[in-house]
């Protein structure tokens, strides 16, 4: 999905009809996993969206969770564009303004779910840890503060596709949506492109420390302690949201690791082979998947709670149904 002008693989007459084929069978299977995990994010978060936000009650742990499935949503919604462009062989059908909204869109769901995983981990650590100063301070009001300070860091960290994402035209005239990081439409010019390069570089530093590392270390000390408390006090009563949570956390980072590693591969693999780079992206295209369509799954399993809540407004949904459908088709009803 995520492609920039210096590492596109071209299509030359040097190719092999073998390496053609196999690159296009990698094109379907990851159109093939996006369509999919299209429709399976948009069911099951769609539930989890309308049981969270409508059928439990408002705590912060549950408007933790409400924004989190908010950002899978999110990137389910953005899958069926970016799944015709790979179906397409990389053919950009949407147009420029498409191409730098939905890439945004999609760094925005990374970045905030990133961020209120990290959240979600400093409040268990400091519930757990100061449970004192935790009941008196930690308020509905403050986490809706902090979850739209999230959002609208996600944003600025987001922006840079915003002014760097573009549309152009390739061999055969196909059109790509990719990442222009020269700052002059000379490409002859070797300054212009070596400033490209370097603000490459500094862009997936960014993205890599605040979007992954950084988090996965607070999250794993958080958990640690949180762990040794819990073993230490025998705290039987935190033991559903902690699952929750680190299924949530597992699930996140074995899933974004690949994209990361992918875009490090990009940035220092110039003459990467076609072959090469559909392998990877395959790789963390299924990686990905797994976690949209996984995660409300593992929400479903650990939280006892929330999957008695959501069998009770499903079961009360079904019965009304039943009800209206029964009571417009009785003896004298009117149709």
């Amino acid at each position: 999905m995520d492609q920039d002008i210096t590492t596109f693989p071209r299509t030359t007459d040097v190719n092999s009809s073998q390496i053609r084929a196999a690159v296009k069978a990698t094109h379907l299977a990851s159109a093939v996993l996006l369509f999919a995990t299209f429709l399976v994010g948009v069911v099951g978060n769609g539930l989890y969206l309308w049981v969270l936000g409508l059928k439990m009650r408002r705590t912060v742990t549950t408007l933790w969770f409400l924004h989190l499935v908010s950002c899978y949503f999110l990137f389910t919604l953005m899958i069926p564009f970016f799944a015709v462009y790979v179906l397409l062989g990389f053919h950009w059908a949407f147009g420029t303004a498409m191409c730098k909204l939905l890439n945004t869109c999609i760094s925005m769901g990374m970045f905030s779910s990133v961020f209120l995983l990290t959240l979600i981990s400093l409040d268990r650590y400091i519930l757990i840890h100061h449970p004192i100063w935790s009941r008196c301070h930690r308020t509905l009001p403050r986490v809706r503060k902090l979850v739209v300070g999230v959002w609208l860091v996600s944003f600025a960290l987001s922006a840079p596709y915003l002014a760097f994402r573009e549309t152009r035209v390739v061999d055969g005239g196909r059109i790509v949506c990719i990442n222009n990081y020269d700052v002059s439409s000379d490409w002859t010019v070797a300054e212009r492109q070596a400033l490209g390069r370097r603000v490459h570089l500094a862009i997936f530093v960014v993205r890599f420390l605040l979007g992954f590392l950084l988090p996965f270390c607070t999250i794993v000390g958080c958990y640690s302690r949180v762990g040794l408390k819990m073993k230490e006090k025998k705290l039987a009563w935190a033991r559903k949201p902690f699952k929750v949570m680190l299924a949530t956390v597992v699930s996140f980072f074995l899933s974004w690791l690949p994209y990361h590693l992918y875009q490090g591969v990009k940035l220092y693999g110039k003459e990467m082979p076609e072959s090469v780079s559909g392998t990877l992206l395959i790789i963390y295209t299924f990686m990905s998947c797994f976690n949209a369509c996984f995660t409300p799954i593992l929400y479903l399993f650990v939280g006892e709670k929330f999957w008695q809540v959501f069998r009770m407004s499903l079961l009360t949904l079904v019965k009304a149904a039943f009800v209206d459908d029964l009571g417009s088709s009785a003896p004298g009803s009117s149709e």
